[in-house]
Formats: structure tokens, C-alpha cells, sequence
């Protein structure tokens, strides 16, 4: 039997499924770059070229190895543009028994490959479970179906006995806490010195995709360069090099943290790799465990970075699955508002929301607090349409990919989903930011004033989010704080904050 064998642009791994048991001597692989995956929402320039550079990178590893390869460019005269289109144009000059794939990170993509492939090319398909993830999807329905509620604090203590990381043998916890969240939420010390963050230059394949990406994609958001990031596994676990030691050991402490002109802090930068097939979670994790057993690096840090991988993206990607169709369409909220202009262009007198926006433009990344308590705050403060931000979470950053970025934006950020992945709208005023940032001091706009024209509109939006919520939220028991807060205001200032207009500048 002569099998053809599709790899995506995020399973650039020599483990992934779609590999295992394959004959060299019989079977193709297939690898395309097309038009219908790099344009289904206007992606980052950034994105695309590091996904089409890893891509031509990963191909060039897998001839090495003698695998026989058929790989399409985006530029290829003869490229239908779609993945489908690419395997049937294929299947024309190639005889194959049966289609083996490993399931996609998009549900849309995954559910046409097991209802409609089939049919149309002619032959099997058959679509892999991602063993890249520690839980399989049968794994974590039955830890969510009996579940009233799906906290991930419980799911991430499962994966740590499941892996064995930072567990003693009497099967407690390193330190006796599973949670170490409370010690890394400090603000950034003025005299704290940010490490320089190691930096790849491009070669002559990635010089190469530059330039095509500029011609074919360069209306999309964000810039092309400088282009810094790892293309290979090589790369990529050089940079986790670096990152375990150098960085590691201040991460936990100023996770939290913001400062101007500093997009990248302690934070470890490899999510572009881990999700892309570049590195694997599980290798990542074993890795800063020990630099922790040998004493290079603090529990604090290590088991916070732990719980990100194991813990939070493990329960993301369960959350996607879980409740996939229909969850990206979720708007628990009914937020109408459409998404500013000035998420695309930086364009605001806000300086919080000026400074990650242009980062993300610049970097095609900005960190999970910037991401989750500014521009994710202000469109759930302001009510902007979830599907809107969904979908520009989808398109600027080069780690988004939908069963990830999905749960995080219309879950954690948004709350659309009405509390599946949230107990509560992670929502804060001004204060929050000026205590973790330094973006307040040089603001147009007045971090202590919550109503009148010079007011931070983070202040005048919070309260106007909790009197317009007050009947849906006003008896979560993780709200209480908040509404007796705003039981304080008066009637008069009341009127004022819900008078208050979305700004769109």
C-alpha cells in the first residue's frame, strides 16, 4: 500500500503522526504553502514568513532523510491555493492507496478533512490524533463531563502527577503547593536590568520568503523586519538554551510585569516554536525542571512556566475541542461594539493600548498580561463584538492558531463564554496597569480621574462595564468587591459613566 502523507505548517516535527511507520521507498510526503491558509484572516507578515521559512527549512530536513517529498510554493505557478487542492493535483500524477493526515489546529479544517476529503479525492483519509498534547480529546471529556465546573487548576495538578513534573514520590507537590502564582506578580524594579534576547539572521531561504511575502501579502498587518526568529529545531532549541539559562530564573517574578520599549521582559519567547512543531512541550518541560533540581533556577519561576505548557495551553486546547462547533460564536455579553481602528494602525492617545499594539505590529507578539490586561481589558470593558477581536487575536501574532488563541480570547479575555473558562471578566481599572507598567506617567489621559474628558477611559469604561452587567454579575461571589465598590458612586456619577462613549482614538 502507497500512502500519501500531508504535513501542515505547524507539525514541523520529525514526531508528528503523520510520520510514524512510514515506507521511504514508497510513500510521498506532501507539504504546501497556499493562499487559503495564509489569508483566512489577514495574518501577520511575520507569521507567514516564519511559518513558509520553518516550512522549507523542515522540507529540506526531511530529503535529507531520504523521504520523498513533494513541496509546493506559494509562488508555484501551478498551486491551486488550498490543501485540498494540492493533495488532489498531486493524486493526478501520483497513484496513492490512502491519505494520512494529522488532525489540524482549526476545527474547520480538521472537520472537512474527516467529512468531505474523502469523497473528493477518491481514496481513505485518515486523520491522526496530535500526539504533540499530553491529553488526548477522549481524556479530557472524561475529566470535563462530570464536571460542573472546568477549572484549570485541577486539570494542570492531573498533568503534573500524569508527567511526573515537580512531583515528590509520595505524590505531592515540589514545595507543597501546586500553585506558586501569588510570589510572581511583581512590578518591574527600576533598577531591574532586562537581558538582551537572542536573535537569528535570516538566510537565504528566509531572505527569500521576505521578499515574496512583501510582494503577495504586504497589505496585511504588521512588518516583514527585521525578521529574528528560529526557522529550524536547531534554532529553536538554542533559543530554549538561552532561555533556561539566562532568563529563566527572574521569569516568575515579573511575569506580570509592563514596561515601555521592553516587549519581551524574562518572558521565554519559544511559544512560535512549541506551536509550530519546532520544540517539543514535554522536552521544554523536563528542561526547566532541571535547571530548577540543579539549583539554577527558583520553584517560583520554574513551576509557573511549568503550568503555562502542561497546565493552561493542555486545558486550552481541551477547552477548543470540548465545546467546538459553536464556541468562536459564543457572546455571553451581547457585545455589539465594533473593533477601533486603531487596533490595526497603534493610532490612540492611550499609551498602554498605543504600545502593545505597536509591539504587536513590530514583533507579531506581545506577552500574556499585555495581551490579556490591555487590549484584551479594553474590548471587554468597551464591548467590542468577540468574533471582531477573535479574530484579530487569530491574525497578528505569529503563535496564534485557533484552538489556542480561540479559548484564551473568547474565554479568558472576553468572558463570551459566559464563565467556561473564567470564573469571573478578568476586567481592571487604570490602577492595575499603573501599578504594573510605566505606561501611566506619560499618558494623554489621567490614570486617577474615572469620569470627565482627561479621565483614563479604563476607568470611566470599568465602571460603565459593572453598571451595565449588574444584573448578570452582581452575584458572582468573585464580583462581591466590585459592586460594593460601585454602590458607592452617586447617582450623578452614575448618569456620567454610562453617558460615556467608546473612544476611537
Amino acid at each position: 500500500m502507497r500512502v500519501l502523507r500531508l504535513i501542515l505548517g505547524d507539525q514541523l516535527s520529525s514526531l508528528i503522526p503523520t510520520l510514524s511507520g512510514i515506507d521511504k521507498h514508497k510513500d510521498i510526503v506532501l507539504m504546501a504553502e497556499v493562499h487559503e491558509e495564509a489569508t483566512y484572516v489577514t495574518h501577520h507578515k511575520k507569521k507567514i514568513i516564519f511559518t513558509f521559512s520553518a516550512m522549507r527549512h523542515f522540507a529540506e530536513e526531511l530529503k535529507t532523510k531520504g523521504y520523498h517529498l513533494h513541496y509546493t510554493k506559494i509562488d508555484d505557478p501551478k498551486n491551486s491555493h488550498s490543501l485540498l487542492g494540492e493533495t488532489k493535483r498531486l493524486l493526478q500524477k501520483r497513484s496513492v492507496d490512502q491519505l494520512f493526515v494529522t488532525e489540524a489546529g482549526e476545527y474547520r479544517l480538521t472537520h472537512a478533512m474527516k467529512t468531505q476529503w474523502s469523497e473528493t479525492l477518491g481514496i481513505p483519509v485518515k486523520v491522526l490524533q496530535d500526539t504533540r498534547f499530553l491529553a488526548t480529546h477522549e481524556e479530557f471529556r472524561n475529566w470535563a463531563s462530570p464536571r460542573k465546573e472546568l477549572i484549570m487548576e485541577y486539570f494542570y495538578r492531573e498533568m503534573r502527577k500524569k508527567t511526573g513534573l515537580l512531583m515528590e514520590t509520595n505524590g505531592k507537590p515540589v514545595g507543597e503547593a501546586w500553585n506558586l502564582d501569588k510570589q510572581n506578580r511583581k512590578p518591574l524594579g527600576k533598577k531591574i536590568k532586562l537581558p538582551a534576547r537572542i536573535s537569528f539572521k535570516p538566510d537565504s531561504t528566509t531572505n527569500e520568503v521576505i521578499k515574496i511575502v512583501e510582494k503577495l501579502y504586504g497589505h496585511h498587518f504588521g512588518n516583514s523586519t527585521p525578521f529574528g526568529f528560529a526557522v529550524t529545531s536547531k534554532q529553536a532549541k538554542k533559543a530554549l538554551d538561552d532561555f533556561i539559562s539566562r532568563i529563566l530564573p527572574n521569569f516568575g517574578d515579573y511575569q506580570d510585569a509592563m514596561k515601555i520599549n521592553e516587549p519581551f521582559l524574562f518572558h521565554s519567547l519559544i511559544s512560535f516554536y512549541i506551536n509550530s512543531g519546532l520544540l517539543d512541550p514535554l522536552y521544554v518541560c523536563f528542561r526547566a525542571e532541571k535547571a530548577f533540581k540543579e539549583k539554577k533556577a527558583p520553584l517560583n519561576a520554574v513551576e509557573g512556566f511549568i503550568r503555562q505548557i502542561i497546565g493552561w495551553r493542555e486545558y486550552i486546547r481541551g477547552i477548543y475541542w470540548y465545546y467546538m462547533p459553536g464556541y468562536t460564536e459564543k457572546n455571553a455579553l451581547k457585545a455589539s461594539e465594533s473593533l477601533p481602528d486603531f487596533y490595526w494602525t497603534a493610532e490612540t492617545k492611550m499609551r498602554c493600548m498605543h504600545e502593545v499594539i505597536r509591539i504587536t505590529k513590530e514583533e507579531a507578539y506581545s506577552h500574556h498580561i499585555q495581551r490579556l490586561m490591555v487590549t484584551g481589558n479594553f474590548a471587554l470593558l468597551a464591548g467590542i463584538n468577540p468574533q471582531e477581536v477573535h479574530q484579530w487575536y487569530l491574525a497578528v501574532y505569529a503563535d496564534a492558531y485557533e484552538w489556542v488563541e480561540a479559548p484564551n480570547t473568547i474565554g479568558m479575555a472576553l468572558y463570551a463564554d459566559g464563565g467556561i473558562v473564567g470564573t469571573k471578566p478578568y476586567i481592571a481599572s487604570g490602577a492595575y496597569i499603573n501599578r504594573m507598567s510605566n505606561f501611566c506617567p506619560e499618558c494623554h489621559y489621567n490614570v486617577k480621574a474615572r469620569t470627565g474628558k482627561d479621565a483614563c477611559p479604563f476607568n470611566t469604561l470599568y465602571w460603565q462595564f459593572l453598571l451595565r452587567h449588574k444584573e448578570k454579575l452582581k452575584n458572582n461571589r468573585r464580583m462581591t468587591l466590585a459592586y460594593k465598590n460601585l454602590s458607592r458612586l452617586s447617582k450623578d456619577e452614575e448618569k456620567e459613566i454610562l453617558r460615556y462613549k467608546l473612544p476611537r482614538e
